[in-house]
């Protein structure tokens, strides 16, 4: 299955994306460390996926090839309503959304909040929406410094298995997307505050679970270095109908580590969910 590499301006913001098969659309949000990109975080996910469905990966805002752009006030609030934009001006009306890390996060954020914008027909939530435990892992992912050996502790943090940081070809490859022109400025610089400001609290596990209507299925690693164990199906158990999943000897990108588990997964439950009503 071949993916397409496209650029589209949204609201006058370059926005790359990966898009791939066809059939009814899924959109895939990748992570927010230093360096993630809609390719390294879908890569080994996207070719089974496109066996049966539409699918859409956008760099989100200051990641990959999409615009170094930076909102001080409500940073997230502006990733997720440039994510609906972005399926606005694809003509997606609804979709199955697949979040992984921050992905997962934003799209939780949305769907629980009081006037959610993206159009989810269904979601998935990989690694993303438990609260996330401080660690030399957490300080890793917070404290990058723009070096090989940064990215090399990023690695770690991200992936059960220990090959990965030990291949010098595949940090590398993570590096130079961290330190692409903007990239790792855009990420900074969201942490910036005037002095005396108090840091604004970290994403919660606790939200208005009760509120999210559709199809949901919230996954996590199971040898995550990030995660508490057992988050997922306690936050499944906040949603009406909603299922948990554990993705064996995954860390916390398990599309990434166990690709064939997850978009197994994947499929079947999209199988499940009902199908679109057809307007007359």
């Amino acid at each position: 299955m071949s993916i397409h590499r496209k650029s589209v301006a949204v609201d006058g913001l370059t926005t790359g994306y990966l898009e791939a098969g066809q059939g009814d659309p899924v959109v895939l949000l990748h992570g927010g460390e230093f360096g993630a990109s809609a390719e390294l975080g879908w890569e080994r996910a996207i070719d089974a996926l496109a066996q049966r469905y539409h699918v859409l990966a956008p760099d989100m805002l200051g990641f990959g090839r999409s615009a170094k752009v930076v909102d001080f006030t409500d940073g997230r609030g502006m990733r997720i309503r440039h994510i609906a934009r972005f399926c606005e001006v694809l003509g997606v009306r609804t979709a199955h959304f697949v979040g992984n890390s921050m992905g997962a996060i934003n799209l939780l954020v949305d769907v629980t909040s009081g006037a959610p914008v993206l159009p989810v027909r269904s979601l998935v939530a990989l690694c993303g929406g438990g609260t996330i435990q401080r660690s030399e892992h957490a300080n890793a992912l917070y404290d990058y410094d723009a070096t090989l050996d940064g990215m090399r502790r990023i690695v770690t943090a991200l992936f059960a298995d220990p090959s990965y940081p030990a291949d010098d070809g595949y940090v590398r490859r993570r590096y130079e997307s961290s330190i692409a022109p903007g990239a790792w400025e855009s990420l900074a610089a969201a942490r910036f505050r005037r002095p005396g400001l108090e840091p604004p609290p970290p994403p919660s596990a606790s939200r208005p679970y009760g509120r999210i209507t559709v199809p949901a299925l919230i996954v996590e690693g199971e040898r995550d270095k990030l995660l508490p164990r057992g988050w997922a199906a306690e936050i499944a158990g906040q949603i009406s109908g909603a299922r948990s999943a554990v993705i064996p000897a995954a860390g916390h990108c398990p599309q990434i580590e166990q690709p064939a588990v997850v978009t197994d997964l994947l499929l079947d439950f999209f199988a499940d969910v009902p199908q679109r009503k057809v307007s007359a």
